[in-house]
């Protein structure tokens, strides 16, 4: 997800979709401990979207 996409979103569609991003990252790394990912970058991937989405949640809400 690009930045630009994340600071078009709403406070509150934000904080929802980083909760869905949290809970889909402790999916993938519990399924990546059962049985290897193909791709693991996509954990990598994940972590920094929600620390992405994060940083623009904290900048908006600074700014209210």
């Amino acid at each position: 997800m690009k930045a630009q996409e994340i600071r078009e979103m709403a406070v509150k569609d934000l904080e929802e979709r980083i909760e869905a991003e949290k809970q889909n990252l402790s999916v993938m790394k519990m399924n990546h401990v059962i049985s290897p990912l193909e791709d693991t970058s996509k954990i990598a991937k994940s972590r920094r979207d929600i620390a992405r989405m994060m940083t623009v949640l904290a900048q908006k809400q600074k700014q209210n």
